[in-house]
């Protein structure tokens, strides 16, 4: 008797074993039933660098391998984006940007990203290095900012940001002290670029760097590629369920303006996230991470990516004008409503000189990816 048990056991264990060399440790878009990895299918996929950027202060970037994912959303995204727990204001062609459809596309290439957007901490150490002047900072330069003076009203959609001279990322009007642990804002497409390559030839000259890689702004499709985490046709990167986001993402929620009684007069999330503007970068820990192990990725600022802005869709390869340059930003912000945090939401700046108190950046390591 004891025999057999013990038989039992070993080929028990035996066929455990097998299943888990099969599986290998891949990530699969296998969840909970809301499209949520399971901890230990995270904890199998990250490669961590982290960067010297001189006195204490670091940087992470995860390796994100390549892979196929689904760019954009579907009609019933963008009816949840404009209905009334989305927020986001029907009849406009803003949803049309994401595409009409869902396309497939490839990264060919495996990539590093920023664990978190580029911090006030780490941007002043490239500043420090370089002396490196902001384009809201140069003569003539203007930043948009919130308006201290703004009037709630029933009007809607309210507009409480201004442009202005004066401003930038050393005091981005925000109302209350910056931390180094915010992520930069009232930075441009051309700040966002001289940072990486200011970092690329820092790490190439100590030797770190290999052969024919650089440090730039992701690519547009990198960058929904590498926020979905691995997933497939949600609406966030945790799933399409907006009460699953409490926790995870910063966001127009239940939190006071400051030196007000009031909050942001839009649709909301339901719940506090602790900040009315911008939260330290990585503030929600583990449960704000994607299945790559990016943080921020929802919400927080938006984020200024490598390609010109198409109208109707992203591209699988990096995509470029030598006119009229308007930079692609993705993610949403600290001040937007759910509708427009999801993962497929994009919008073109101005221009490569505009900047925002509501717009930072992410870096990404990879192979050279044009526009010089």
């Amino acid at each position: 008797m004891k025999r057999t048990l013990l038989l039992i056991l070993f080929l028990g264990l035996m066929a455990l074993l097998s299943s888990q060399s099969m599986t290998g440790g891949r990530a699969t878009a296998q969840g909970n039933g809301n499209g949520l990895r399971s901890d230990a299918v995270r904890s199998n996929q990250n490669t961590v660098k982290k960067l010297d950027l001189g006195g204490g202060v670091f940087l992470e970037v995860l390796y994100i391998p390549p892979g196929q994912f689904k760019m954009g959303s579907t009609a019933a995204e963008k009816a949840w984006a404009t209905g009334i727990e989305g927020g986001a204001t029907p009849g406009t062609v803003r949803e049309s940007y994401e595409g009409e459809h869902p396309r497939a596309m490839r990264v060919k290439d495996g990539f590093w990203m920023g664990r978190t957007e580029v911090s006030v901490g780490q941007f002043k150490r490239f500043v420090e290095e370089t002396g490196y002047i902001t384009d809201a900072e140069k003569p003539g330069g203007k930043t948009q900012v919130f308006d201290p003076e703004w009037k709630i009203t029933a009007k809607a959609p309210p507009h409480p940001w201004i442009s202005v001279s004066g401003k930038s990322w050393r005091d981005p009007n925000f109302g209350f002290p910056l931390r180094n642990d915010y992520p930069v804002v009232c930075v441009s497409w051309n700040d966002g670029r001289a940072f990486c390559e200011w970092l690329t030839k820092r790490e190439r000259a100590a030797g770190r760097l290999p052969e024919g890689l650089e440090y730039r702004l992701p690519t547009e499709a990198e960058w929904e590629y590498a926020a979905r985490g691995g997933l497939e046709g949600t609406y966030f990167w945790w799933g399409s369920d907006l009460s699953d986001g409490e926790g995870r993402l910063n966001i127009s929620a239940i939190d006071f303006l400051p030196g007000r009684n009031k909050t942001w007069p839009l649709a909301k999330a339901p719940w506090s996230d602790g900040f009315a503007f911008v939260s330290p970068v990585d503030h929600f820990g583990e449960k704000g991470r994607n299945g790559f192990g990016l943080a921020d990725i929802c919400g927080g600022v938006w984020e200024i990516v490598l390609d010109h802005f198409d109208p109707k869709g992203g591209h699988e390869e990096p995509y470029f004008t030598d006119q009229n340059y308007r930079p692609v930003c993705r993610s949403g912000n600290y001040f937007d409503v759910p509708g427009n945090a999801r993962v497929a939401v994009r919008l073109g700046l101005q221009g490569t000189s505009y900047s925002d108190s509501r717009d930072g950046f992410r870096i990404a390591l990879g192979v050279a990816k044009g526009k010089k």
